[in-house]
């Protein structure tokens, strides 16, 4: 395990095609785009976008993949680290605020808490690229490639895996990202994810 790399970033430029896809919706008119604009310049200034990272050896044995402090049986998993040496494991999250804006406008207008779901789905992914893009040129500048990012609950890679991810880079106490008893995260907008790392020949 290498040293815990926590960071802190400026904000990501919105997508609004992407803020109408997880909100569900195929097309837009004014008045979402309007309701869209009013609810970033509510959450302007207000979010924190922060991630911490370390990179693991990793070995894969048919359907087990071995990470030093946790072990995880899934075949999903197993294939997307097939060849990688080693793994960057990270946590990310944009903060409490969002949650708490979801929460207020969810009996006031539904519309707007949509919106604001559908915003920090969003503003988490497009955290969550910037640093796989950190990973990405970090590795190519030692020759090697990475594999795409993999989180835990996608495919048989098992929930509970979050756990022991946020424990070893010490998240809670890092950024901010904790787990509950019912294996969700809070601030609800966050990730944690698993980035394979292999020779650029295997990648």
């Amino acid at each position: 395990m290498s040293a815990v790399t926590v960071k802190s970033y400026s904000e990501p430029e919105y997508n609004t095609f992407e803020i109408l896809r997880y909100a569900g919706m195929r097309g837009s008119s004014e008045d979402i785009l309007c309701i869209i604009e009013q609810c970033q310049k509510e959450l302007c200034g207000k979010l924190s976008y922060r991630t911490c990272r370390s990179e693991f050896e990793v070995k894969v044995s048919g359907e087990e993949v071995d990470f030093g402090f946790m072990k995880v049986h899934s075949s999903a998993l197993a294939k997307n680290l097939s060849g990688c040496s080693s793994a960057v494991i990270f946590a990310a999250t944009v903060g409490i605020e969002i949650d708490r804006l979801i929460a207020k406008y969810g009996s006031i207008s539904p519309t707007k808490a949509l919106i604001f779901q559908a915003i920090g789905a969003e503003r988490i992914e497009a955290l969550c690229d910037e640093l796989n893009n950190e990973v990405k040129l970090a590795a190519e500048a030692c020759g090697k490639k990475t594999r795409p990012r993999f989180s835990a609950g996608y495919g048989d890679f098992p929930l509970e895996a979050q756990g022991d991810m946020i424990r070893v880079l010490d998240a809670s106490k890092k950024i901010g990202v904790s787990l509950n008893q019912s294996l969700l995260m809070s601030p609800s907008k966050s990730v944690t994810a698993v980035i394979g790392i292999s020779r650029a020949e295997q990648g």
